[in-house]
């Protein structure tokens, strides 16, 4: 067990090296690697929620200069981010938008990676990048729901501003973006748009007795794995929360076969192409969700549930850390996905199984 986790350890630091690029940007998959399969879609693009991700598992390992450039890459080459704020769905390496659609929880994730490198030192270069992006955060939130369309985590909904929908997901990021920029540089604004955020995310799921996707006129009751981001990383509810509680009990009732946690219900994304056309024939649990329960359960006192699951990805992969996993041979998946070797390297730390 430990020497596979050594091993994973140093995979892991060889695949996030690999996926930063001399311009500072840091890609989901270093496509251009022998290792990469040649049948799967092509993750040779910059979202920024991988790589903020990423910025912070480079913290644990003690990863020095990746942080910074990939800051000073948002800075000076993400598109569209120095007359907004804002930063959108994916970027190619040089920086254009690869996609339009915007997603507040890159920025939200961006302004958390900051906070976490910076802790008790000096952000003062960064001052712009963090005041900017939570001010572009404000601009676009009335009181409860944000004034552009944004779409979710997983790029397949929408919600609209004349519905007041919210992403539960995307809220959670933001809250915690602005209060870490409030932390770095304090504005009451941020509290005050967080405050908002926070109400909204609390007092639309209340009457439920859990959280789901998304709450607003039109409200997506169904479980979304990434929900788990309301307790780690972004800590907007405590271990001890009943609609936590309820939540993750019905994550474990709906979304996980065998340990393996899938995203949600009917999930048919694989990543598998054929020529330019994806596949979409199932898709298998994401190792990253995994490890991503395995710090939720051990915050939650939970320590052995936590490392079965853990342990299913060690058990379940050699050398690279793919986005998924299928109970068959014939799929391929993105492999290795920086996002997946990132989270190993936090659930490794959270759980003390480096030693």
């Amino acid at each position: 067990m430990k020497s596979r986790i050594k091993n994973l350890i140093d995979s892991s630091k060889e695949v996030i090296l690999d996926c930063c690029l001399e311009n500072g940007a840091i890609v989901a998959a270093n496509s251009a690697k022998d290792y990469y399969p040649r049948e799967v879609k092509n993750y040779f693009s910059v979202w920024p929620r991988d790589a903020s991700f990423t910025c912070v598992a480079a913290d644990v390992l003690g990863l020095k200069g990746i942080q910074e450039r990939f800051f000073r890459w948002v800075m000076n080459r993400a598109e569209g981010w120095r007359e907004t704020g804002l930063l959108y769905e994916k970027y190619h390496p040089n920086g254009s938008k690869a996609e339009e659609r915007f997603q507040a929880d890159q920025t939200g994730s961006v302004l958390w990676a900051i906070w976490h490198h910076f802790m008790g030192g000096d952000a003062e270069e960064f001052k712009d990048l963090v005041t900017e992006s939570a001010d572009g955060l404000c601009k676009i939130w009335d009181k409860n729901h944000f004034t552009l369309v944004t779409n979710d985590l997983w790029e397949e909904r929408l919600a609209f501003p004349d519905l007041q929908e919210n992403f539960t997901y995307s809220l959670a990021a933001c809250i915690r973006g602005l209060l870490a920029a409030n932390s770095l540089f304090p504005d009451r604004e941020y509290v005050k748009a967080a405050e908002e955020m926070r109400k909204v995310l609390l007092n639309n799921t209340r009457d439920r007795g859990f959280f789901y996707r998304s709450s607003g006129e039109l409200s997506d009751e169904r479980i979304d794995a990434s929900l788990m981001g309301l307790l780690w990383p972004f800590e907007v509810v405590e271990a001890t929360n009943p609609l936590f509680k309820k939540t993750l009990e019905l994550i474990e009732e709906k979304l996980i076969k065998d340990h393996g946690v899938h995203r949600y219900e009917h999930d048919e994304y694989d990543g598998w192409m054929f020529h330019k056309a994806g596949r979409n024939k199932g898709a298998g649990f994401w190792p990253l969700l995994n490890l991503w329960m395995s710090i939720v359960l051990d915050k939650m006192g939970e320590k052995e549930k936590a490392a079965k699951y853990y342990q299913k990805v060690v058990d379940s992969v050699d050398r690279y850390i793919p986005e998924q996993i299928f109970k068959n041979r014939i799929q391929k998946s993105i492999s290795p996905l920086c996002w997946s070797h990132a989270m190993f390297i936090l659930a490794t730390r959270e759980l003390e199984l480096s030693r």
